[in-house]
C-alpha cells in the first residue's frame, strides 16, 4: 500500500485535467457530464462548499483519527469508491485498479451491475469485501441469480438503486453515440487515435464488456439498445412489492441508494433497509434535483438516529467529505474522483487518489482540532 502523493497532481482537479488529456472525448464526457444542461451537476458541488466548519483551537485534543464505522464495519477513512457504469471504457482495467486500491487502504468498493468487471473478480480482489449495487431485474430468475452470485462471492452489502426509473437525458452521450465497444464512427476513431496510451491499454486488456450481465444479455449494445435492454430486463422502479423478496432473500446488509427525501427515508426504514445513501446519481438523472447536501440536511434532521445515513454526488475533495460528515452523513462515496485518478495515472491512480483524499481530510480534522470522525458535526456552523 502506498500513501505517497505525486506532487505533480496533488488534487482531484489535477487528476481530472490529466485524465481529459489521456481519454477519448466520448468516454471522458460520459464520465464528466451530467444530464440536460448540467445544472444539478454543478449545484451539487457548489452547495456542498457553502457549508462552513468552525475550529476549536483551545480544545485539549489528541491525535486525529480518520477511522469510521458504517453498517457494523470499520474502515480507515469515511469514504468509499462509488459504482460507475462502463468504468473500463473510460480507462482500461480501471475497475480492477480501484478495487485493489480500496482493499489495500481498507475502504469500501461498490461494484455496479453495469460494471466491466464481474462480481466474482471483484470479490477475489477485495477478499470478499466488495459491495454490490443491483439494478433490479424484471425477471425473478435473473434477480435471484445475481443475488446468489453476490452471496457466494461474499459481498457483505447489497445496494439497491432507486433513482433510475428512466435513463437521464444526456446530450453528450447522444451526440457521441456512446457504445460498448465504442462506436466506430469517423469522429470516435479520430478521438481514439489521438489518445495512443488509452488505445494501447485497450488493446492490452481487450475491449470492455458488461461482464456481470454477460449471462443475460447480448454483447455490443449501443446506447439506445442498452437503454432498451435495461428498460426491458431491469426495472429502475422500486416499491414494496419489488423490495420485499430481495429483503427476504438477502442475508447481508441492505442499503437503498438514490434517496433524496424524508418520505423515501421513512419507507426505507419501514421496509427493513439497514442504511441509505443520499444521492442524485451525480446529477446524471434529474437536472432539476435538489443538491445532495440539502437533501441530506433534511433527512438527518428527521432520521439521524433511526437509520445509517451515507451520501454521494458532488464530493471532490477531503474538505467536501468533512463538510458532508459534519452535516450528518456517517459515511461518503465518490465515483468520478476515483475514475479521474485511474484515467490520469493508470495502475497508480487508485492509491494516489485515496492518498490525496485521506491527507486532505486529515488536515481538516487537525485544523478543526477534532479527534474523531463522529465529532465533526460539533464543528458545523449552522
Amino acid at each position: 500500500m502506498s500513501s505517497a502523493i505525486n506532487s505533480k497532481y496533488p488534487s482531484v482537479d489535477d487528476l481530472r485535467t490529466l485524465a481529459k488529456k489521456r481519454v477519448p472525448a466520448f468516454a471522458f464526457e460520459y464520465l464528466d457530464g451530467g444530464c440536460n444542461e448540467d445544472i444539478s451537476l454543478a449545484r451539487n458541488t457548489s452547495e456542498i462548499r457553502e457549508v462552513q466548519l468552525q475550529p476549536r483551537y483551545l480544545n485539549n485534543y489528541g491525535i486525529s483519527s480518520t477511522k469510521a464505522k458504517i453498517l457494523g464495519m470499520e474502515f480507515d477513512a469515511p469514504f468509499g469508491i462509488a459504482p460507475v457504469g462502463l468504468r473500463g471504457l473510460i480507462w482500461p482495467n480501471s475497475p480492477e485498479i480501484l478495487a485493489k486500491a480500496a482493499h489495500a487502504h481498507n475502504i469500501p468498493f461498490i461494484l455496479s451491475t453495469v460494471a466491466t468487471m464481474d462480481i466474482e473478480r471483484a470479490s477475489e480482489l477485495t477478499e470478499g469485501k466488495a459491495w454490490f449495487q443491483l439494478y433490479n431485474p424484471v425477471e425473478d430468475s435473473i434477480r435471484n441469480d445475481l443475488l446468489d452470485r453476490a452471496e457466494v462471492a461474499g459481498c457483505p452489502v447489497l445496494v439497491l438503486l432507486c433513482d433510475v426509473p428512466t435513463f437521464g437525458y444526456r446530450p453528450r452521450d447522444i451526440r457521441n453515440g456512446l457504445a460498448l465497444p465504442p462506436k466506430m464512427s469517423a469522429k470516435n476513431i479520430l478521438q481514439m487515435l489521438g489518445k495512443p496510451t488509452w488505445a494501447y491499454h485497450t488493446l492490452k486488456y481487450g475491449q470492455p464488456a458488461f461482464e456481470i450481465l454477460k449471462p443475460y444479455t447480448p454483447a455490443g449494445l449501443n446506447l439506445k439498445q442498452l437503454g432498451q435492454f435495461m428498460d426491458k430486463t431491469f426495472s429502475g422502479r422500486l416499491n414494496e412489492e419489488l423490495i420485499k423478496p430481495i429483503r427476504d432473500k438477502w442475508k447481508g446488509k441492505l442499503v437503498l441508494k438514490g434517496v433524496a427525501s424524508s418520505q423515501d427515508t421513512a419507507d426505507a426504514i419501514r421496509l427493513g433497509f439497514d442504511g441509505i445513501i443520499v444521492s442524485n446519481h451525480g446529477g446524471r438523472q434529474l437536472d432539476a434535483a435538489q443538491s445532495t447536501i440539502h437533501s441530506l440536511e433534511e433527512i438527518v434532521a428527521d432520521y439521524a438516529d433511526k437509520i445509517e445515513i451515507m451520501m454521494d454526488s458532488g464530493l471532490r475533495s477531503g474538505p467536501d467529505i468533512a463538510r458532508a460528515i459534519a452535516s450528518g452523513a456517517k459515511f461518503t462515496f465518490m465515483g468520478r474522483a476515483f475514475t479521474y485518478g485511474a484515467a490520469a495515472l493508470g495502475t497508480k491512480g487508485g492509491e494516489h487518489t485515496i492518498a490525496i483524499l485521506k491527507k486532505q481530510f486529515k488536515q481538516v480534522m487537525d485544523q478543526l482540532c477534532c479527534e474523531r470522525v463522529e465529532d465533526l458535526p460539533k464543528h458545523l456552523i449552522k
